[in-house]
């Protein structure tokens, strides 16, 4: 056990987050996603709410502040503009943690984009559209 660090955040997942360079994607994913289908390296954390792991992984992980946006979600199907309750609570982690709301990809799109990120996190995040790619900045000095 290491001391200031959330216990959300495992051995697997430490590895993975430190592994990552600039620019690297990390999705962190609701139970529905086919994240063994896209990942290239998948860490579980079954029965823990995606919002809960966004909150652990942005205690550590700086995001791409090079980029228009450095966080995106997956866009409800045929309506674009709708605001998921979990991608509510995903904008207001990112603000808690000096970042922007996210951007929004097609489905299919967040699909393409998920199978080219550095890893996929499997959460237990029940409710629908509980998605979301991060892409990692440098860390200030």
């Amino acid at each position: 056990m290491l001391k200031g660090l959330s216990p959300l955040l495992s051995p697997d997942l430490l590895h993975v987050l430190a592994s990552m360079g600039h620019g690297d994607e990390i999705v962190l994913a609701d139970a529905f996603f086919p994240a063994a289908t896209h990942a290239k390296r998948l860490v579980r954390l079954p029965g823990v709410a995606a919002n809960d792991v966004l909150n652990a992984v942005l205690s550590v992980f700086p995001l791409d502040d090079f980029v228009p946006h450095a966080a995106f979600t997956m866009q409800v199907v045929g309506d674009a503009t709708a605001v998921p309750p979990a991608v509510a609570d995903f904008t207001a982690t990112l603000r808690r943690h000096g970042g922007d709301a996210p951007a929004t990809l097609e489905r299919f799109a967040f699909y393409e984009r998920a199978a080219q990120a550095f890893a996929i996190v499997a959460t237990g995040e029940t409710r629908t559209y509980g998605n979301i790619l991060l892409k990692k900045g440098v860390a200030a000095p």
